[in-house]
């Protein structure tokens, strides 16, 4: 009986068990802020410069491969009390570009799993981007395309901020739409800056309209740093990500984190207060435990305590890679989430 569980959960990804008599296969989709993984080649189309050899920041190879390093060693990790290949699908931001994707995935910790990604080049002011790792054994792209946020003027200094990346895939041969965000930033203030973070809302939750249009029982997914709390208003009112009392709405999504940021806890911490910015939420279908596919389990902040700042004045916070100019040798001012999807063994 050992060596058959055993076999099943190398062929499937971890088995739960939750009931007498059942099995279950699972799968993590995760998301995480690598924050500011850039390389130290200067790109003349973006400004870079204070990631470059001589910049502000002393920044250098040594620097550059530690990061990497540390970042992997993160991602090796996530979701492996479920399954030892962690993250089937690891949604990411603060990347200059594929260049960093392609050298992060080769990091020995993670090299085995082979993971692929899908990346965009977008117009963002700091020049930084978002991408998709994914593991092909579990997850082919049918589709994908980048969507355009229009920063309504006022809402920040910068006249672009980052696209929107879409993907649509098979994840053990079921379709589903994921979309990766990381909306505009609080700074100027919160209340400033809030009308880019709802057009940011708005540019998502169109091209999930459309997609409901055609499948009104798509399987949809949408991860990112938004910036935004989930009980904010771009989250909440146009986003229309909800608790599961309110799904009555005609095409609400769920919002899984509720529940842990009423409980204070969050992914981030800003002069003490905790933010549950990195929030992945789900369509309707993922809540169905009696269908053939994949079902939500449970979502979790990976938040071990080797990712918890141990000292100094951001003692309590996620590691970070940065204390000003300064490289704290950390892994990311936020902690990464993900969620446990699983599936009925037979089904």
């Amino acid at each position: 009986m050992k060596k058959y569980l055993l076999i099943i959960s190398f062929l499937f990804w971890g088995v739960v068990g939750l009931a007498q008599k059942k099995q279950y296969k699972s799968a993590i989709i995760g998301f995480y802020n690598l924050e500011n993984l850039f390389d130290t080649v200067d790109n003349t189309l973006i400004n870079d410069e204070e990631f470059l050899p001589g910049g502000i920041r002393n920044y250098n190879t040594a620097i550059y491969k530690d990061k990497l390093s540390k970042l992997a060693s993160v991602i090796a990790q996530m979701g492996t009390v479920y399954t030892p290949d962690g993250p089937a699908l690891l949604g990411v931001a603060e990347i200059e570009n594929d260049t960093v994707l392609n050298d992060l995935v080769k990091e020995p910790l993670i090299q085995k799993r082979n993971y692929q990604y899908v990346h965009y080049n977008s117009k963002d002011a700091r020049g930084v981007d978002v991408g998709l790792l994914y593991n092909p054994t579990y997850f082919s792209v049918l589709a994908s395309d980048k969507l355009f946020v229009a920063l309504p003027a006022g809402s920040k200094d910068a006249y672009y901020t980052r696209d929107i990346l879409w993907v649509k895939g098979k994840l053990n041969g079921e379709t589903i739409h994921l979309y990766v965000n990381h909306w505009p930033s609080r700074s100027g203030g919160e209340k400033r800056s809030e009308p880019g973070r709802i057009a940011a809302a708005t540019a998502c939750r169109k091209h999930i309209d459309s997609i409901l249009v055609k499948e009104p029982s798509a399987k949809i997914i949408v991860m990112g740093d938004l910036n935004d709390d989930p009980i904010n208003k771009s989250v909440e009112k146009v986003l229309r990500a909800v608790d599961k009392d309110q799904l009555d709405q005609a095409g609400a999504l769920f919002n899984p984190w509720l529940d842990l940021f009423r409980k204070g806890i969050g992914t981030l911490a800003y002069q003490d207060a905790w933010g549950l910015f990195d929030q992945i939420i789900v369509s309707k279908a993922w809540l169905n435990k009696e269908q053939n596919g994949f079902f939500l389990y449970q979502p979790q902040v990976f938040n071990k305590e080797f990712l918890v700042e141990n000292n100094g004045r951001y003692k309590g916070y996620p590691m970070r890679t940065w204390d000003g100019n300064s490289y704290r040798g950390g892994y990311s001012d936020h902690f990464p989430t993900y969620l446990l999807v699983i599936k009925e063994l037979g089904k």
